[in-house]
């Protein structure tokens, strides 16, 4: 249980703080110099805090649908960590209540949250689009590698939860994602928007390149 309430904790805090940064990327494209006032370290304070209490309040109602659930068979489940459909998939009693209200809290969240962030990155696409060549360039540079990470954390996350609370093979990959792929690639995704590190990994490469050629 313990395992469940951190994991799911830990999850919607990025889910939410996906949100802000996409709210942070539409004020600092759209709205250039009023940025520093909008996003001044009160605001910014303040979606932290509402992304922890957020993850919390989803946590904990998850932890609760499934606390209190019998358990009278099987103590093993088929999957590399505590999630909520396999442990319903244990329960000895009927669950499918309980796997819609799973699906009404974890789905629901993901699948607003993930059409928002749509739209507010097809309004930003839609601002930028009477901006000189380079602005556009760099407001996409900016934006790309967010959509990336949401893209690589939303679409497994959405296959998982947005069903009823059945259980498939490849439920376990999938959770690889949005767990373990997605955040290991995430510093890699949001460096090489860095100029500076754009030019290093072209320079290795042009001499892995001439290396090669020498040899």
């Amino acid at each position: 249980m313990i395992q469940l309430f951190i994991l799911h904790f830990l999850g919607a805090i990025e889910i939410f703080i996906l949100t802000g940064m996409a709210y942070d990327r539409y004020v600092a494209i759209c709205k250039p110099l009023h940025y520093t006032i909008i996003m001044n370290k009160q605001k910014c304070n303040t979606i932290i805090i509402a992304c922890c209490t957020g993850g919390f309040i989803h946590s904990a109602s998850q932890f609760l649908l499934t606390i209190f659930l019998p358990f009278c068979g099987p103590n093993e489940i088929d999957h590399y960590f505590c999630d909520v459909y396999p442990l319903l998939k244990l329960a000895c009693t009927d669950t499918y209540r309980i796997g819609l209200l799973v699906v009404m809290n974890s789905g629901l969240i993901a699948l607003a949250t993930f059409v928002v962030l749509m739209v507010s990155y097809f309004l930003i696409l839609y601002t930028i689009r009477v901006y000189p060549a380079e602005s556009r360039t760099r407001a996409l540079s900016t934006c790309s590698s967010h959509i990336t990470v949401v893209v690589l954390f939303f679409v497994p996350v959405l296959f998982i939860y947005i069903r009823p609370a059945t259980t498939f093979p490849e439920d376990k990959v999938l959770a690889l994602f949005y767990t373990i792929i997605a955040p290991m690639f995430n510093p890699l995704i949001y460096t090489l928007r860095n100029m500076e590190m754009k030019d290093a990994v072209r320079k290795l490469w042009y001499h892995q390149f001439f290396l090669k050629r020498s040899l």
